[in-house]
């Protein structure tokens, strides 16, 4: 666990104590469109305000008189020990809300232990971010079915040989949808820099520079099956003609066929679907609505969480995905049956605030909560956070589906 009293982190804990500090100094230093892009959700934003608000009327008991010194935080996930049960989820095109994200979230990651699930549609290759974090690499995949799924197989096999340690085959964007944060603040797809969003860019120099450095966000993992052409255009027209709809199950039992590592299947909320998913062989569920960008009629995750964990009964490592601000809140995940809690927005935050520094600070913000929620709970290890009496009076119960 980081030490608080260290010089060096001190003065940002000092000013930036919560991840919701990072999220407003974002909102201060990034152009509009950047952070209208990282923070944003489908609709009116109700799903964002409802995960949060769900993470919120999650109560726990405290037991006092056990504890006397700060816990650990590690925890082991699909046999591999990390120093926390926390992680960076899959965001696509991070680049967006800052130039360079993918190389700084696997810096960071590395160094503190945790996992990071890189998006198929990122600025590095799997490659080279299995370079910087190559005992914590997680790989994200959309569905590409073209020509027997040629390139969604290719890419399990650069990940084998790569050795990443996870795969997630993301399952809730049957279709695409639309986000109006970021249509009026003057997004485009593909991603073009607008004389209006070059504008709104010469307000945020820290934005300006990390682009300047990093280069405009082009999705070269994909590069082999482009002919090498990765410009914005040729890569959004590659993207709607190779890619779209939902893993069928078909597919999810022929992905687990050729992945012989942890497989997850990410944007479980039924727990029929859940069972099913176990049934094929698949590792790990990520419970998650997708962080609230995809419709904004989804019950919270977190709500979800407790009938899933009921159904599998421990036959799958569940992931809390959705609204996770704190470590009070990847408290609550585990409380609730999750073994760990992956954030994004989170992280977007911390680099629009603070740069390739952030998702360090972050990473501390959240280990250090964690630890003192577990301290004030009577908890000697995050494993004792299943014993915790919780009331969670939102949750959804098995007959109520």
């Amino acid at each position: 666990m980081s030490n608080p009293s260290s010089s060096s982190q001190l003065p940002l804990k000092r000013k930036y104590p919560t991840a919701l500090d990072l999220r407003a100094k974002a909102r201060r230093r990034l152009p509009k469109f950047a952070f209208e892009y990282l923070d944003g959700g489908a609709g009116a934003d109700t799903g964002i305000a409802r995960n949060w608000d769900a993470f919120d009327a999650i109560e726990m008991i405290p037991r006092y008189g056990n504890v006397v010194a700060p816990p650990p935080t590690d925890v082991e996930l699909f046999g591999r020990a990390y120093s926390a049960p926390i992680g960076i989820s899959p965001i696509g095109g991070p680049g967006t809300g800052f130039p360079g994200a993918e190389k700084y979230f696997a810096a960071a990651a590395q160094a503190a232990n945790i996992p990071y699930t890189l998006g198929v549609l990122s600025a590095i290759t799997i490659e080279e971010a299995a370079v910087l974090a190559p005992d914590v690499l997680w790989l994200q995949l959309y569905r590409f079915p073209g020509n027997e799924h040629r390139i969604g197989l290719d890419l399990v096999r650069r990940a084998a040989e790569a050795d990443v340690k996870a795969l997630v085959l993301t399952w809730d964007t049957p279709v695409r949808t639309t986000r109006p944060r970021e249509t009026k603040s003057g997004i485009m797809n593909p991603f073009k820099l607008t004389n209006r969003l070059r504008m709104d860019a010469l307000t945020s120099p820290a934005w300006l520079l990390s682009m300047m450095r990093n280069g405009i966000p082009r999705f070269v993992s994909l590069r082999p099956y482009m002919d090498g052409r990765t410009g914005l255009q040729e890569s959004a027209e590659f993207i709607r003609r190779e890619s779209g709809g939902a893993f069928t199950w078909d597919e999810v039992a022929r992905y687990r066929d050729v992945w012989k590592g942890s497989l997850l299947l990410k944007g479980v909320l039924h727990p029929a679907d859940a069972e099913r998913a176990v049934s094929l062989g698949v590792d790990g569920l990520h419970v998650s609505n997708h962080g609230g960008r995809q419709i904004d009629a989804l019950p919270a995750s977190i709500d979800i969480l407790p009938a899933i964990a009921q159904q599998v009964g421990g036959k799958a490592t569940l992931i809390a995905d959705s609204g996770v601000r704190s470590g009070v809140d990847a408290a609550r995940a585990v409380a609730c049956g999750a073994s760990a809690a992956f954030a994004g927005k989170a992280f977007l935050w911390s680099l629009g605030a603070l740069g390739e520094r952030g998702p360090a600070h972050l990473i501390d913000i959240f280990k250090d909560e964690l630890s003192a929620t577990l301290g004030q709970l009577g908890c000697a290890s995050v494993g004792d956070l299943r014993a915790v009496t919780v009331r969670h009076n939102n949750a959804y119960a098995l007959d109520d589906f």
